[in-house]
């Protein structure tokens, strides 16, 4: 591809790009954690909100000057080889396939199922008796059907699948941009917002270091940054421009997600916004009706979401095989000529995406009746937190690529930059720490083993 025909979007396009890229579902799934990890403490949550904006601000730029260093570095693991070497690229690629992208797209499959299940329970849809539509046997059959629709679409029809990540979009900014604007003039005439910013709420899941946890459920909010980087060969005038772009779309996402959190503030007490979700303040400002029409457009936000993460999850295992690494290089490097799909990576993602769905759903969601009492598998061992964990991994993996970049870098006036990402990056790794105590273990022994089969898998094909 010619340089002229890449570098065809300007400023306005690329802020566009970013916007789209990073907002997603996370806000609406996540603003009821930080709630309930703050007990209703608006002014700490709205303060988690802004650090976890910071840090994904100052990540994606370290990025974004990475990226006009090494000029042909597409994505993160290009990043990782480009830094540290092709082992580091592996198995941050190795992470990326079988671990974060997965994690991330079977709670995106379940979170479209639950604003679904919302919507059309709102409507007289009747469910089984004593089920729930957030954690019932309907949700989670919901749930495999959108994973395997996103999946067919991907699959199938790559360009369809690119339609819809455009026109989703769109939908997703209208319930935040209404909840936001509408939502704060009504909690201030009805004195509803105010009440919230004092009012704080005893209620089971408060946290003991409230604002690591809260900042730690904002990091699944916020993810999705990392690939609105590979837009800089797109761009005219890119480093100029792409530092721009990045910085005036995080300001934007960073200043939607903290009055969208007010937005709902405003429209229903906090201890209502922590038992029910957002949807009870979209009913209550909008009337049944529109505010579970809204419900419907947060679905489809989240379906969007859910696509475009399952484009990437698709496609992981190829993007090793293409570099003649992992298992099976020569089958999962093929492309069909008719979808120009890499068909079997789509097939093994599938896999490795139900396989955490049906893992979020034990750990997360089960539970069961012994005698009167309800018992559920959260925070036993090996049992942790699917959204955040992988996430905050990845921070993790970020520390050596900015080190090394460091290392490497002769212009002393863009250091300060991967050094404030380096402390973004750890500040995150400790706030899950300190949140997730015990879990973090039982997450790591698991990440290890995954990790260890991918080692030996690539040594094998290597041998």
């Amino acid at each position: 591809m010619s340089n002229n025909l890449q570098r065809k979007y300007g400023l306005f396009t690329a802020i566009c790009m970013v916007v789209g890229t990073v907002i997603g579902s996370g806000v609406f799934f996540k603003a009821q954690t930080v709630l309930q990890k703050t007990g209703g403490d608006m002014p700490l949550g709205i303060l988690a909100w802004a650090l976890g904006g910071a840090i994904m601000l100052v990540c994606l730029l370290a990025f974004s000057f990475m990226g006009q260093k090494y000029e042909r570095v597409n994505g993160v693991v290009d990043y990782a080889e480009a830094t540290i070497g092709p082992g580091y690229g592996y198995m941050m690629g190795w992470f990326t396939t079988t671990i974060y992208y997965p994690a991330m797209t079977s709670a995106l499959a379940w979170l479209t199922a639950r604003y679904t299940l919302v919507f059309l329970t709102s409507t007289g849809l009747p469910l089984s008796e004593g089920s729930n539509p957030v954690t019932g046997p309907e949700c989670m059959v919901l749930a495999l059907f959108f994973m395997a629709l996103s999946y067919a679409i991907n699959a199938l029809s790559p360009k369809l699948a690119g339609k819809l990540q455009t026109s989703t979009t769109v939908i997703k900014l209208i319930p935040l941009g209404l909840m936001a604007v509408v939502g704060i003039i009504y909690g201030l005439v009805s004195g509803t917002l105010t009440q919230n910013f004092v009012t704080k709420v005893a209620v089971e899941g408060v946290s003991s270091s409230p604002l690591f946890a809260a900042v730690c459920a904002t990091a699944f909010a916020y993810e999705g940054w990392i690939i609105a980087t590979a837009i800089n060969s797109e761009l005219k005038d890119s480093k100029k421009n792409l530092p721009r772009a990045l910085t005036i779309g995080g300001i934007i996402i960073v200043a939607v997600y903290i009055f969208y959190y007010m937005g709902v503030a405003g429209g229903a007490t906090n201890e209502a916004l922590i038992l029910d979700g957002a949807q009870v303040a979209f009913v209550n400002i909008f009337g049944n009706v529109l505010g579970n029409i809204l419900n419907l457009f947060i679905a489809i936000s989240c379906f969007g979401t859910l696509n475009g993460l399952m484009l990437g999850t698709s496609r992981g295992m190829y993007s090793i095989a293409a570099r003649g690494r992992g298992p099976a290089p020569k089958i999962f490097s093929k492309v069909d000529e008719t979808t120009d799909m890499p068909n079997n990576s789509c097939v093994i993602a599938l896999l490795i995406t139900a396989a955490w769905l049906v893992y979020f759903y034990v750990a997360n969601l089960y539970s069961f009746k012994v005698g009167d009492e309800t018992v559920s598998l959260a925070g036993k061992p090996f049992m942790f937190d699917s959204t955040e964990l992988p996430v905050i991994t990845i921070y993790l993996m970020y520390i050596p690529i900015f080190f090394q970049w460091m290392r490497k870098e002769k212009d002393q006036s863009t250091l300060r930059m991967p050094i404030l990402a380096m402390c973004g990056s750890a500040f995150m790794v400790l706030a899950c720490i300190v949140s997730h105590k015990m879990a973090c273990f039982w997450y790591v022994v698991l990440f290890g083993i995954i990790m260890v089969i991918g080692w030996l898998l690539d040594r094998k094909n290597r041998k």
